[in-house]
């Protein structure tokens, strides 16, 4: 299962959705506190569960790679004096709680969800392995993949690469606080243009900061699509299921 049309489901009515296996990257600072950018909101995690619901009614198979910088950045700690090798496991731990946060979200509203991680801790999540991973989208489950590749110096967004292509998505979808990949920063720059589509190497050459570069790299060995649109628009995943052109394409 690569990413060919599924049939359509009956909560989906009469709208295809163009893949079959996504692979959701979220930002830790997707799940903030919008006052302070830190913690964890609840009524914004039960806003993207209901987004994910949306999304998974069309009949879809779904994964979510989840961030943690809304509780601690490894990258950033090392530049305050933390070993980056300990930064990053903290922040690897950081993700675990956001994943946990996401999956209460979407279980109160009755979507069946497994986080597996990379760093063993059995008495709150599974373990990641792969098969298992796929043979719960098959069943109809969300998985969210927590604590990253469990290696540090590696990061979410890399994360979100190698397991959609260990699982066999047919894309990525980063959802972001903006609408596509623009020319420039469009917070600080008014004349930053949106920019349709662009090619892996057109995003390497030109330092365009969507993902990191090893992240872009895999998607790009393995022929994994990236649509890069803003998760604050009501009904945008679902939107980029069904193959809607919105934000950014990266092929």
């Amino acid at each position: 299962m690569t990413g060919s049309p599924v049939e359509e489901s009956a909560a989906g009515g009469s709208a295809k959705p163009i893949y079959d296996r996504v692979v959701l990257k979220l930002s830790g600072e997707a799940f903030a506190d919008p006052a302070t950018g830190y913690n964890i909101d609840p009524s914004i995690v039960a806003s993207i569960a209901n987004e994910v619901a949306l999304a998974k009614h069309l009949g879809i198979e779904l994964a979510v790679v989840v961030g943690g910088g809304n509780i601690f950045r490894g990258g950033s700690a090392s530049l305050r004096g933390i070993d980056r090798a300990t930064g990053d496991y903290m922040g690897m731990l950081a993700t675990v709680i956001n994943a946990l946060a996401l999956q209460d979200a979407l279980e109160q509203i009755g979507i069946p969800t497994r986080v597996q991680t990379a760093i063993a801790m059995q008495q709150v999540a599974e373990p990641y392995i792969w098969k298992k991973a796929i043979r719960h989208l098959e069943k109809g489950r969300v998985v969210v993949f927590a604590a990253g590749t469990g290696d540090p110096y590696f990061t979410t967004d890399t994360t979100a690469a190698l397991r959609a292509a260990e699982i066999g998505a047919g894309v990525i979808f980063k959802a972001t606080r903006v609408d596509g990949i623009y020319t420039d920063d469009p917070e600080k720059n008014s004349d930053a243009t949106r920019i349709d589509e662009l090619s892996y190497i057109e995003v390497l050459n030109r330092g365009l900061r969507v993902m990191d570069s090893t992240a872009i790299s895999l998607c790009m060995e393995n022929k994994l699509p990236i649509v890069v649109f803003d998760l604050m628009v009501e009904g945008n995943i679902k939107r980029a299921v069904l193959g809607e052109h919105i934000g950014t394409t990266v092929k």
